[in-house]
């Protein structure tokens, strides 16, 4: 028979919910608190509120993944920083594209601090996450931990290249690495939409950010002469602050190529949203998060790139579709015109395109990225027993105020696509000025 409790019963209260939804937290412990008050409703047929289930949402992790407080002891240690990654993430991503995007997120847990995430991209363009860190916060001490040991577990051979947001943090971090993130170990260059996002807080000139985001796409020299000429135009105090940023970390034409084609940090931006949930958990709950959900993405991925290699694939699914459409789209036959009189021509095949295809966007470099497997987790009660230091979270970084922290920020220049629509005369159809005021417009004969 279904237990039946009313809504003013004395004995359910948090710690009660708590011990009910402990399964739940043990097999998924970033689920929403709605679905807290749906179990307690299904169980109990009783409608908890929602300040109520988050607390024993917070209870039932504290109980499974044992927050303590320990005395100041020998054996006892406070935990500052930790970076972590897995053995298959490090074999993939020496058959990835040489290039990673690094980003930080706010943890909004019990304890503040930050969560430092590095991104590749395989040659079908899957997100791989390789690494991890949790710091204090983005200070240049934290990044400085984390780029260290990426370049020490991760990252280790050369000509690799690092986009991030131009943080100060991160330009310090690498400043301090004594040469390890610069040419010809790696490059370092920016997210263009920071870039354009510092030069909107700088002028407030909504209608010139898309052209600062166009010069950054620039493919041919040209291309970006005829944007910044335009930029220039518009007041030297736009191209000057331009100017004091080298034009190989943000324009897509002087980069050497070591930006593949990405101009963004949006694929470590896409894997922070989905830790979103796990971002308020213990370290321990994070690190399981991180290990099944990459688990999970290689089993899918591998298949899948095996399955095309079997169908007789020679490159990558995301390379064939765009292969398969540029070859359609471009001629069978180059023909060079001499002599249209004696009809006199020089007939040439097509080059051969797939000596030009890099070995990353092949399906057998492909196979390679998780040819690895992720191991299975034993039973918890089967492992080895610890016996090293204990390690407790600092305590100078636990919230003091009461309630869930904001796990939501506020968009900021950078997420507004277009702030309002760039202002055009209706006359002459010029920017930056107004009908009324147009220099352009006929003047009357009494005007002079």
């Amino acid at each position: 028979m279904r237990a039946r409790i009313s809504q003013d019963h004395s004995k359910l209260n948090a710690d009660t919910i708590a011990e009910c939804i402990k399964p739940m937290v043990e097999s998924n412990p970033s689920f929403k608190i709605k679905l807290v008050i749906n179990e307690v409703q299904a169980q109990f047929r009783y409608t908890t509120t929602y300040r109520k289930a988050w607390m024993a949402n917070q209870k039932a992790i504290e109980k499974v993944y044992a927050y303590r407080k320990y005395e100041l002891v020998p054996d006892v240690q406070i935990l500052h920083r930790i970076f972590w990654s897995f053995p298959p993430c490090i074999r993939a991503f020496r058959h990835c594209k040489p290039l990673v995007q690094v980003d930080g997120t706010h943890l909004y847990g019990k304890y503040k601090g930050a969560l430092l995430v590095v991104v590749a991209q395989d040659g079908n363009q899957n997100i791989l996450p390789i690494g991890f860190a949790i710091v204090e916060g983005e200070t240049a001490d934290g990044w400085h931990f984390f780029l260290e040991n990426l370049l020490k577990h991760v990252v280790t051979q050369d000509g690799v290249g690092i986009i991030f947001d131009r943080h100060e943090s991160i330009n310090a971090a690498i400043r301090r690495s004594n040469g390890q993130w610069e040419p010809p170990k790696a490059s370092h260059m920016y997210c263009i939409r920071h870039i354009g996002a510092n030069f909107l807080r700088r002028f407030k000139t909504p209608y010139l950010h898309k052209l600062v985001i166009r010069m950054g796409y620039s493919r041919t020299e040209s291309e970006f002469n005829i944007h910044f000429e335009r930029l220039r135009q518009r007041g030297e105090v736009h191209t000057d602050w331009l100017n004091e940023i080298p034009r190989e970390k943000w324009v897509l034409v002087y980069d050497g190529g070591h930006r593949w084609d990405h101009m963004t940090t949006t694929l470590v931006e896409f894997i922070n949203s989905v830790l979103k949930g796990a971002r308020n958990l213990p370290i321990t709950a994070l690190v399981r998060a991180t290990y099944f959900l990459l688990a999970k993405l290689f089993a899918r991925k591998g298949c899948e790139a095996y399955a095309q290699k079997k169908a007789g694939h020679i490159f990558s699914e995301a390379v064939t579709t765009r292969l398969q459409s540029n070859e359609q789209a471009s001629r069978n036959l180059f023909v060079a015109v001499f002599d249209r009189r004696n009809e006199t021509f020089l007939v040439q095949d097509n080059i051969d395109w797939r000596c030009y295809v890099e070995d990353v966007y092949k399906i057998n470099e492909l196979c390679k990225v998780y040819k690895k497997e992720f191991g299975v987790i034993g039973n918890e009660s089967m492992w080895r027993i610890y016996r090293g230091l204990k390690l407790i979270p600092n305590p100078n970084l636990k919230r003091i105020i009461r309630g869930r922290p904001k796990s939501t920020l506020f968009l900021n220049e950078m997420d507004r696509r277009e702030m309002r629509r760039t202002q055009c005369c209706t006359l002459c159809r010029s920017e930056s000025h107004s009908r009324r005021i147009c220099p352009n417009a006929p003047r009357s004969s009494s005007q002079g």
